[in-house]
């Protein structure tokens, strides 16, 4: 982690900003903070994050904490079966606190890893690091979180189908209705099936998700707040401020002046 974030400014790594690709990240030394997606997480010695294409993240104190880091991209890991939501769910756990025995073996995944690509520098194993990659991100699937819950087969894959259709059409629509449609289920069903997989009904998870869109693009962009508006389907900028407050109790505005500010 030292040599990545010695190579790049304290204060453009102190600012929000955004990946096209996946960082995992294991705290080995230092106590400080990291955030993800404008949750703050502390760290210290055997935490594990995980950020995720297009979060938007940023280091508290940058050279305070040092780790082990994988990067790879979304289309690099096999299939990975019922972990694969794990990949691209914006709502999934971005922390965790191993116990001693997963600790050690995750880390001992990262070494592999690690040991493999220095071995063969010049001729890439891709097959092998591939399948060490898939053993790390199945036994990070295995850690339980805050929120670990626990729902049927069918729920499980009807709440994947809605995450998907939400993550194509969350700037086309916000209409409860329309994604029940799509996934041809009444609105109701779908709701049961968000409550059980993620605590909140349809339209929470469908208007969250835009408020986080939203936040992205007001903290790492220069884009004026009318065209990030409009980016998410609002024609009038005045619906979105009214939007963004009811859901935030701040202005866009006043959000991005506070998150530079605090960059």
């Amino acid at each position: 982690m030292a040599d990545i974030t010695g190579r790049i400014p304290a204060h453009a790594l102190a600012a929000p900003h955004r990946a096209d690709f996946h960082i995992l990240i294991l705290i080995t030394t230092g106590e400080g903070r990291h955030e993800i997606d404008f949750a703050s997480h502390p760290c210290w010695p055997g935490i594990l994050l995980w950020v995720r294409p297009g979060q938007a993240h940023r280091f508290h104190q940058p050279g305070s904490l040092d780790g082990k880091v994988v990067l790879f991209t979304a289309d690099f890991p096999p299939d990975l079966g019922s972990a694969e939501p794990r990949l691209t769910n914006w709502l999934a756990a971005s922390r965790w606190a191993p116990a001693r025995p997963d600790l050690t073996a995750i880390s001992t995944t990262i070494d592999q890893i690690a040991a493999e690509r220095a071995a063969f520098a010049h001729a890439m194993p891709v097959a092998l690091l591939r399948h060490l990659l898939a053993v790390l991100l199945l036994r990070i699937d295995r850690l339980p979180t805050e929120d670990d819950r626990r729902v049927d087969s069918a729920t499980a894959e009807l709440f994947g189908r809605f995450q998907a259709e939400l993550e194509r059409s969350y700037a086309i629509t916000r209409s409860a209705e329309h994604y029940a449609a799509r996934l041809g289920y009444t609105v109701k069903h779908l709701t049961r099936a968000c409550i059980a997989a993620a605590g909140h009904p349809a339209k929470h998870l469908i208007d969250a998700r835009v408020i986080l869109e939203a936040k992205r693009l007001l903290a790492y962009t220069e884009v004026p707040v009318a065209d990030i508006g409009r980016r998410l389907g609002f024609i009038d900028p005045t619906n979105f401020g009214k939007f963004f407050a009811r859901h935030t109790h701040t202005t866009p505005g006043a959000f991005r002046r506070t998150q530079k500010a605090s960059g």
